[in-house]
């Protein structure tokens, strides 16, 4: 079996080596006999969402985050046709803030995003930043995870029941309410760095098999 793997933005996009989390999947998945292929989509290329079984979209500076928001807009509609199929979407950081309303850069600037979830990113007062590890509850398995924090924004949901996890430690989403991250469907979204998957086998483990129970439904 070929498993397909998207990273968006991938060559604008990697704060905090982030791109490991698209190496620990494909490590797994290679350590159990799946050929994979791994494609950079970025700035004027097209998204084919019917090819991919897993897609990884990071963060950035701003600067970065600011050319990535023009070119999104292009890629929209094919993106909300792979999380509404049920495609394995994960979003770091500032990946994570461009699939909401909107968020505020380090100038106060508001940047526009894709505006496919119902959620918001703030700055913190007098530049204030949530640095440090993180663990955290899975809030559908139960099961434990663990990364590391760096971001200035403060993101709201307007469902908290709507959160990936819940703060063990750390400051997640806010730092008021202990939610960390956003899931819908097969789409997760979180905060944290690590990388997450490297850090986290149980949670690597559960992405695979989403990737595997998908291809036997097509």
């Amino acid at each position: 079996m070929i498993i397909n793997i998207c990273h968006l933005y991938g060559n604008l996009l990697n704060t905090y080596g982030d791109v490991g989390n698209v190496m620990a999947i494909k490590y797994l998945a290679e350590k159990k006999g799946y050929k994979v292929n791994v494609d950079v989509i970025s700035i004027n290329d097209d998204f084919y969402y019917k090819k991919y079984d897993f897609v990884f979209f990071g963060g950035g500076q701003d600067y970065e985050q600011s050319i990535v928001e023009k070119d999104l807009e292009n890629k929209k509609d094919n993106i909300i046709k792979y999380i509404e199929n049920d495609g394995l979407f994960l979003a770091i950081c500032g990946g994570y803030q461009l699939l909401g309303k909107y968020y505020y850069d380090a100038y106060n600037n508001k940047i526009e995003g894709l505006n496919i979830f119902d959620y918001y990113t703030k700055n913190q007062e007098d530049s204030k930043r949530f640095v440090g590890n993180v663990k955290v509850k899975d809030n559908k398995s139960g099961q434990i995870y663990e990364g590391f924090e760096n971001h200035g924004g403060v993101t709201y949901l307007s469902d908290k029941h709507c959160a990936f996890s819940t703060i063990i430690e750390g400051y997640g989403n806010n730092g008021q309410d202990k939610t960390e991250g956003f899931r819908y469907k097969n789409t997760f979204a979180s905060y944290l760095h690590g990388p997450l998957l490297a850090r986290n086998d149980n949670l690597c483990d559960t992405f695979l098999q989403i990737i595997e129970d998908n291809k036997k439904q097509y």
